[in-house]
């Protein structure tokens, strides 16, 4: 059995990292190999355990496991410990996949490739646009109030804002509606 310290739990759920694949349920089976088998640190039991409770938590399941496990194994210091293990090798493998993407992309055939792209992704904007149109655009109202927010939209006012006040309005109408059936 390895003696559970900083570095090993560190490089444990570096391991891990790097190895989790495909989701959540992925987390069990490597969790299991590295810290039950090779390192003997916990039981089947425990890790079940802790993955049932890691699953009805909001938040990524895998995360949530190795909080849990890391907790057991080092207290509050190991829960911090295993998620930065955890996210340490995807967070640096987004880096370098970025880094590469960044030379990929100024190559005139993938600049070129991405023109075409950018073209269909504004065909399927308008398509999407359509439709939430034509199911939201019910009465003349409706228009009235898409050409108060478009022009209020051209002035500075924080677009959220804007929503807030549609959302309050919409709420408002409804509730309208209801109490005149």
């Amino acid at each position: 059995m390895e003696k559970i310290n900083s570095i090993n739990l560190f490089k444990a759920f570096f391991k891990i990292g790097l190895i989790l694949l495909g989701g959540g349920y992925v987390i069990v089976p490597v969790i299991e190999d590295i810290l039950i088998k090779k390192r003997n640190w916990l039981n089947s039991d425990e890790l079940i355990n802790f993955y049932c409770v890691a699953q009805c938590l909001p938040g990524i399941v895998a995360i949530n496991t190795s909080v849990l496990t890391g907790y057991k194994l080092y207290k509050l210091k190991g829960a911090l410990i295993a998620v930065f293990g955890l996210c340490l090798s995807p967070f640096v493998s987004i880096i370098i996949i970025a880094k590469c993407i960044s030379y990929i992309i100024k190559i005139p055939f993938i600049e070129s490739i991405f023109w075409g792209v950018d073209v269909a992704v504004i065909v399927l904007i308008y398509l999407a646009l359509r439709d939430i149109w034509q199911k939201s655009m019910t009465d003349k109202f409706c228009y009235i109030w898409f050409f108060i927010i478009l022009f209020l939209s051209f002035s500075k006012i924080n677009p959220a804002i804007l929503i807030f006040i549609s959302l309050v309005l919409g709420f408002s109408i409804q509730k309208i509606k209801e109490n005149r059936l």
